[in-house]
């Protein structure tokens, strides 16, 4: 009899996560349940409003150094495939207020929904749905041998998990219309690695539009968008990358808020018992939820093998 996983949530670190366990484990039954899914629009699924590139900030010579090498070698991978899979190598420029070590760049574009039709290609089966406790979920998957929690802010009132160390951080963003001439290259501007003060611009491909942010607010649970933050944006962006011309000029295809999964201490990648059910805990990176995804995934199949230490 074949093993049979669950995947709750389907942001990029629940998606990453199935298709890890396609290949570590070709003959399993996998399914993909979230309230959210890829192309819906919500503060709440964070993966829509994302930069969606690899800009690492890690610092601790550790476990996210290490999520992060992975998945920079799959994007690497990944951007040499057609242009389906919205990943591209594309320079940047980066500016710091204060000197840091050198970062590589790739940015993800409309990964994450080639990552759903990749999902179902593979037959993992994706389903809409809600639970509101790991009870509900195994009473609903009896026989699952796994579920694996990747419900990022989620987890904060999921019953039977309810972890409090994971707090909000409030993020917007807007896409514009792409310049006539196609943008080369990214830009980033921060007084120091990760600061809420962030500036960047993100195209989306030559035509496919350009992404500026933004703004980092720990514990803010608001979902509006803040008109006054967004002029600000348009300002920073403009003064910043001179090919998007004028402030005033630029066409606002949309404004979007995103609370990325921030936790205290770090994510939360650790193997759990619930009853006789097992549970393997992938949530909480904030916003570097892209660029440790494939590292994140790998380290939570990991932990299915009972020896498995973090």
């Amino acid at each position: 009899m074949s093993s049979s996983y669950v995947i709750l949530g389907a942001g990029v670190i629940g998606l990453t996560t199935a298709l890890e366990l396609r290949e570590r484990y070709p003959q399993a039954n996998i399914i993909i349940v979230a309230k959210f899914l890829p192309g819906d629009r919500d503060a709440a699924y964070t993966s829509p409003w994302a930069g969606a590139n690899w800009l690492s900030v890690a610092t601790d010579n550790g476990r996210q150094e290490e999520w992060d090498r992975i998945t920079y070698q799959k994007f690497k991978e990944l951007a040499t495939r057609t242009a389906e899979v919205g990943v591209y190598a594309m320079p940047i420029t980066a500016v710091y207020d204060s000197e840091i070590e050198d970062a590589g760049v790739l940015s993800t574009g409309t990964g994450k929904i080639w990552l759903q039709g990749e999902a179902r290609r593979q037959g993992i089966e994706i389903r809409r749905g809600m639970f509101g406790s790991l009870d509900e979920l195994f009473t609903a998957f009896p026989d699952a041998n796994a579920c694996f929690n990747c419900t990022g802010l989620g987890s904060y009132s999921l019953k039977g998990v309810e972890d409090k160390s994971i707090y909000p951080t409030r993020g917007q963003i807007m896409l514009v219309e792409s310049p006539k001439t196609p943008m080369t290259r990214m830009y980033f501007r921060s007084p120091q690695r990760v600061n809420k003060d962030t500036t960047y611009v993100f195209p989306r491909g030559p035509h496919n539009g350009v992404v500026l942010g933004g703004i980092r607010l720990d514990n803010d649970w608001s979902g509006e968008v803040d008109l006054e933050l967004a002029e600000d944006i348009k300002q920073r962006c403009c003064a910043l990358a001179p090919e998007l011309g004028k402030p005033e000029d630029l066409k606002v295809i949309y404004h979007g808020v995103g609370l990325r999964p921030s936790r205290k201490g770090g994510a939360r990648l650790e193997r759990e018992r619930f009853a006789e059910h097992l549970v393997i805990h992938n949530y909480g990176a904030g916003g570097a939820g892209y660029q440790a995804s494939w590292g994140m995934a790998k380290g939570a199949v990991d932990l299915l093998q009972k020896d498995s230490r973090l």
